[in-house]
């Protein structure tokens, strides 16, 4: 059984709550380009106030390779986080050193304590004992509300609550897991929609799709494999290759609920901002021309399709999205998905590129949940089961 802050013992006031909060966010000239993440964070941070506990947070940031890298410090956060939660943050480097120590112990009531980037340490990603030893001395009790940090076991995900207790989830982790537990017997009919680059990295998940999902939608670099799986001339479009086994696999089991492309839009050079482009049926993609975003036909069949259902997930995009010229099939699975939403149909949307490009088509009020992590939900619902979970359920 995992903990939750309403599991946490009486008398905390006073107390320190080390918080693993995923402040990994964009920055721009040094200051947050945006704050979504931070946000999140805000439910948590607001309870641990209001009962007078003093949160110490710990984060990663980017790939420092596990030493400093000042274009990736923290220190920007604590501003932002100043200006949202409408409290005093103080900061302080290195997150396992002196100095956070005791600023963590001399922190001030109804004030926050943002750590430098865990990352900065070479232990953090190896899960280093001494390491989750040093970062356990910052706090009185453990607070996981990182959700795209799950599964990982890293030192401050999983070493730090092997030694830190009691150790519990936070308020956003818990929505999480609610939305996803939500996926594991839904409401029909039920549609999967799955988009990217490569299968291999959700092969688990879309076999398990294959018996709960009514549909499953295939969009982006992934639907070229399928195609040429299929035997389709793809042309000089994005193909995973050595998946084409796989895909054939996927389609033979259930192929009455797997949906492909009837149509694409091509180009002959994805990155130049000056090459033609055009819609063709999949059948009609020329040598030397790339795929680059589901057609209107497909557009239209997959919202039609998205419109009937009670229940939606989604993760991947459709197309090269961050190009406005191949968006167009990636913001129409967001649009549809907001329009269920507001209809009183549940839409998931699985973090990472899909939540981007939900964020980009302003569409974040309207969709029933977004999740912070797409990691970490694909591989919750594949397996149930997360590292950063697993510690807290032992706690």
């Amino acid at each position: 059984m995992i903990g939750n802050l309403g599991d946490l013992p009486v008398g905390l006031a006073g107390k320190r709550a080390l918080v693993r909060v995923d402040y990994n966010v964009p920055l721009e000239a040094g200051r947050v380009a945006d704050a979504t993440r931070v946000e999140a964070s805000l439910p948590t941070l607001r309870w641990l106030l209001q009962r007078n506990v003093r949160p110490v947070l710990l984060s990663h940031l980017g790939r420092p390779a596990g030493r400093p890298n000042p274009a990736l410090s923290l220190a920007p956060l604590a501003p932002t986080l100043a200006d949202l939660l409408g409290v005093e943050v103080d900061f302080a480097a290195p997150c396992d050193g002196e100095a956070a120590l005791a600023a963590s112990r001399g922190l001030a009531a109804g004030r926050v304590l943002v750590l430098e980037n865990t990352r900065f340490l070479p232990g953090e990603t190896a899960n280093d004992d001494a390491l989750a030893g040093r970062l356990a001395r910052l706090g009185d009790v453990f607070v996981n509300d990182a959700f795209g940090t799950l599964h990982r076991a890293h030192a401050s995900t999983a070493g730090v609550p092997a030694r830190l207790r009691p150790a519990v989830m936070g308020l956003l982790v818990e929505r999480e897991l609610a939305a996803l537990d939500s996926l594991a017997d839904p409401p029909r009919p039920f549609v999967v929609a799955f988009g990217g680059a490569k299968i291999g990295d959700k092969i688990d998940l879309m076999r398990s799709f294959l018996e709960r999902a009514d549909v499953i939608l295939v969009g982006g670099a992934m639907a070229n494999t399928f195609l040429r799986a299929r035997g389709v001339d793809t042309g000089a479009s994005l193909v995973e290759e050595t998946a084409l086994e796989i895909a054939l696999s996927i389609l033979a089991e259930r192929p009455d609920r797997i949906r492909l492309p009837v149509d694409v839009t091509v180009t002959e050079r994805p990155g130049d901002p000056a090459a033609t482009t055009r819609d063709v049926a999949v059948d009609a993609i020329e040598p030397g021309m790339a795929a680059v975003d589901i057609g209107p036909e497909s557009r239209a069949r997959y919202a039609e399709e998205i419109q009937r259902c009670a229940s939606f997930f989604w993760n991947g995009p459709m197309g090269l999205f961050e190009d406005p010229r191949y968006a167009a099939g990636t913001f129409a699975i967001a649009e549809a998905a907001a329009e269920i939403s507001e209809a009183g149909a549940f839409a998931v949307i699985g973090g990472g590129d899909s939540a981007a490009a939900v964020r980009r088509a302003g569409l974040m009020d309207r969709v029933s949940h977004v999740c912070t992590g797409g990691g970490a939900a694909l591989e919750y619902l594949a397996r149930g089961r997360l590292p950063g979970l697993d510690i807290l359920a032992d706690a």
